[in-house]
C-alpha cells in the first residue's frame, strides 16, 4: 500500500519562500520516479516538477529557477523548495510517485495535498 503525506505549506509574502515535503512509505522509494503538482481555484492541476530514480530532473518552465526537487532515498522523502515566490503560485501542492519514469506519473499514487498561499 503505496501512502504519499505532503506538508510544509502555508501562507508567505510574495518574495518568501517555503520548503515543501512529500514523504512516502509502500514503496521502493529509489526506484521511483515523483512529481510534484498544483491545482490553483478555477484551473486544472499543472505538473511542476519531476524528479526520477538517478536523479534527474524537469521543471514547468514558470517555476524554472525559482523552485528545486531533490529526493533524499533514504529518508523516503521528496522536497520542494520554492522561492521567489509570487500570488500566482497559490495552490494545493500535491505529489505523485510511480515506479518507471516521467511518463508512468500519469498512473501514480498521490498525496492529499498541502496548501500554499501567497500574499501580494
Amino acid at each position: 500500500q503505496v501512502q504519499l503525506v505532503e506538508s510544509g505549506g502555508g501562507l508567505v509574502q510574495a518574495g518568501g519562500s517555503l520548503n515543501l515535503s512529500c514523504a512516502a512509505s509502500g514503496i521502493i522509494f529509489s526506484l521511483s520516479v515523483v512529481g510534484w503538482y498544483r491545482q490553483a481555484p478555477g484551473k486544472q492541476r499543472e505538473l511542476v516538477a519531476t524528479i526520477v530514480a538517478r536523479g534527474a530532473t524537469n521543471y514547468e518552465d514558470s517555476v524554472k529557477g525559482r523552485f528545486t526537487i531533490t529526493r533524499d532515498n533514504a529518508k523516503k522523502t521528496v522536497y520542494l523548495q520554492m522561492n521567489s515566490l509570487k500570488p500566482e503560485d497559490t495552490a494545493v501542492y500535491s505529489c505523485a510517485a510511480n515506479y518507471g519514469d516521467e511518463s508512468d506519473l500519469a498512473n501514480a499514487y498521490w498525496g492529499q495535498g498541502t496548501q500554499v498561499t501567497v500574499s501580494s
